[in-house]
């Protein structure tokens, strides 16, 4: 970013104080929250407050933004993280390691004071008159953009530039896999985005052209657009911790909702159970349980096949995940429907063939390495399972070797084109 005055909307990051690993829309937003307050010229946080939004200084936005990344604990060592131990000793048959009790509860204690140290901060801080002229405002994670009256101080501020990133356009175009209302509360996202953006970024292609058309269904003139692929983390590399599984080993990725399609991988392994018993592969579910889920989550609980052999891990750190992905057979992402697919670039990143559906965005991130097919296609997911499980599998070395010379996305390429779009404002 230039040396104009940013101020970040801190808000959600705030709010997640007190969870002990983020999610995709997480990572993003503490990444541009870094990036944004490292900058040269006069930094801000905001959070929006039901009393209007509070400003605070880059040093106590910053304090803010590294107790969340601290209560992730993101930046632990495979080797150090408990989360990854137990889930190696449980896919390679080894003894589980010593129970981390005792830290979990001291990383409980240490979110809560974070907690009441925000709270503090933001009682102490100022209102939007202590924003520069000129400043740009970035709120980077859809939090309270169904509640455009908190984003009505941008009318008296009209010298701030308003900038959104949107990462998926999922509640409008595919509203049965989301809460219920959640559609409209998402349309009045939009809406406030249409009212107050100068610029707005995405993830992708498709999701600015569904953005783009979205908005002008509305009747909302259209901003420019900006697409910037996510950047992975350096953890994710060929080189680094792994483990040998004792039998193959695959990975799906992502909170358990029915937009990613576990129902499809869960009646797979059951039936491969029955033919296969002791000697069916293992699918580990990485990803926290979510809404509307629950046929998925009665076989995860109720279904003996299933039990056996599909393992839900969730909390892990990112060094943790890269370790896993180095040690997996494949990572399947049979998705209805995405905004992105970090999995998938991540996977790729670390090595790790990829088995994705054939969707649009999967396409555009993934179209020169990843094996595609329909998410419907029960058959065709089992065929590529059990020929990947094949020893010597030729599809495997045939996947593995379109990842050869792979260069993932970067967060530099990826802020490179963010700050050149937010400099022509």
């Amino acid at each position: 970013m230039d040396s104009r005055p940013v101020a970040f909307d801190l808000t959600r990051l705030v709010t997640r104080l007190g969870h002990a690993s983020p999610s995709g829309i997480d990572r993003v937003d503490l990444a541009y929250a870094r990036h944004a307050l490292s900058g040269q010229g006069p930094r801000f946080g905001v959070i929006a407050t039901g009393l209007g939004p509070r400003v605070l200084d880059r040093a106590d936005a910053a304090r803010i933004v590294e107790a969340v990344s601290a209560g992730w604990v993101e930046d632990v060592e495979a080797q150090a993280d408990p989360v990854y131990l137990r889930l190696a000793a449980r896919l390679t048959g080894a003894a589980p390691p010593p129970s981390g009790t005792a830290r979990a509860r001291s990383g409980a204690w240490a979110r809560r004071r974070a907690q009441a140290e925000s709270a503090a901060r933001t009682f102490r801080a100022r209102g939007v008159a202590a924003l520069p002229e000129g400043t740009l405002y970035l709120h980077t994670s859809h939090l309270r953009l169904d509640r455009p009256e908190r984003f009505d101080w941008l009318y008296g501020r009209r010298d701030v530039r308003a900038a959104f990133f949107v990462h998926d356009l999922i509640p409008i175009t595919h509203p049965e896999y989301g809460r219920p209302g959640e559609a409209g509360r998402h349309r009045e996202r939009l809406r406030t985005i249409g009212r107050h953006a100068a610029r707005i970024v995405v993830n992708s292609a498709d999701v600015g052209a569904r953005t783009a058309r979205h908005l002008a269904a509305e009747g909302f003139g259209a901003p420019p657009v900006t697409v910037a692929h996510l950047g992975t983390e350096a953890a994710f590399a060929p080189e680094g911790p792994s483990f040998a599984p004792e039998r193959p080993t695959f990975l799906v990725c992502g909170t358990i909702e029915p937009r990613k399609n576990h129902l499809l991988l869960l009646h797979l392994w059951r039936e491969l159970a029955q033919r296969l018993g002791p000697a069916t592969p293992r699918l580990v579910l990485v990803g926290r349980r979510g809404w509307e889920a629950e046929n998925v989550i009665d076989l995860l609980d109720r279904c003996p096949a299933v039990r056996e052999h599909v393992v839900e891990v969730s909390g892990l750190s990112t060094h943790g995940l890269a370790a896993l992905m180095r040690s997996a057979t494949a990572l399947l992402m049979p998705s209805f429907t995405e905004g992105y697919g970090l999995p998938v670039v991540e996977a790729a990143a670390s090595g790790l063939p990829v088995v994705a559906s054939d969707i649009a965005v999967h396409r555009e991130i993934g179209d020169d390495f990843a094996h595609f097919l329909d998410p419907l296609d029960g058959p065709g997911w089992m065929q590529a399972v059990e020929d990947l499980c094949a020893p010597g599998s030729p599809l495997r070395r045939e996947m593995a070797g379109r990842l050869a010379g792979y260069r993932p996305p970067s967060w530099t390429t990826h802020f490179q084109r963010a700050d050149a779009a937010f400099a022509s404002l």
